[in-house]
């Protein structure tokens, strides 16, 4: 399937890689900004290669742009010191810098879009309870991939994987991590999966929809 020229995606594509220089600009840790950009660095050459053949919806595009965002911010300042973070915790009193949470609750919504996208397009699964299921399981196991990426990053670096790790004293982040990717990836299928199918309906004409409705038992799932 050949894609056709969509201005989006190359403004997207664009403004992903003058963020990422601008962030690589006086980072507070360079290898923690190197650590947490790499996935951009990676993800955005895989996505201009396989354009063409395998063109992703409009919706997630739009997506991974955002997730890119917030993995470049929290990149350059390190997570426990973004001030939106600050800010946040400053309004609402909160005992720490929160942004960390906002980067795991990321890593489940745009990975579940993601993994339902490539399931849907090319495996025999159809929208249903076990789509559904997989869907929130895949960036589950990601993410407890990353927690011993981590681990190993603490391992290998002594103190000096304290910037990347940002727990900030939290016994319970690797766990609070794991936990907002589970309701990432459950909240972005309930709330978009029915966007995700009519965009997938006009970019593959035979591509199922889902009703915006909770997916049926699992009996019943195709």
């Amino acid at each position: 399937m050949t894609a056709k020229p969509r201005p989006e995606a190359a403004v997207l594509l664009t403004l992903t890689l003058i963020a990422l220089v601008v962030s690589g600009i006086g980072p507070r840790d360079r290898a923690t900004w190197v650590m947490e950009t790499a996935p951009v660095m990676m993800i955005a050459p895989l996505l201009v290669l396989t354009y063409k053949r395998f063109p992703l919806t409009p919706l997630l595009y739009r997506l991974v742009f955002i997730h890119a965002c917030i993995l470049m911010l929290g990149g350059h300042y390190t997570y426990a010191e973004v001030p939106l973070g600050f800010w946040v915790r400053d309004a609402l009193g909160l005992d720490r810098n929160h942004y960390d949470r906002l980067g795991h609750l990321a890593q489940g919504f745009v990975p579940a879009i993601v993994a339902r996208e490539v399931l849907l397009r090319k495996s025999p699964l159809k929208p249903g309870a076990w789509l559904f299921v997989i869907c929130v399981s895949i960036p589950l196991a990601f993410s407890a991939f990353y927690e011993m990426i981590e681990w190993w990053a603490a391992v290998a670096m002594g103190q000096g994987a304290d910037a990347f790790l940002g727990t900030q004293g939290d016994q319970w982040d690797t766990q609070w991590d794991m936990f907002l990717c589970m309701i990432g990836a459950i909240t972005a299928l309930l709330a978009l999966g029915w966007l995700h199918s009519r965009q997938l309906a006009r970019l593959i004409p035979q591509a199922p929809e889902q009703s915006p409705e909770e997916p049926p038992p699992l009996s019943r799932a195709g």
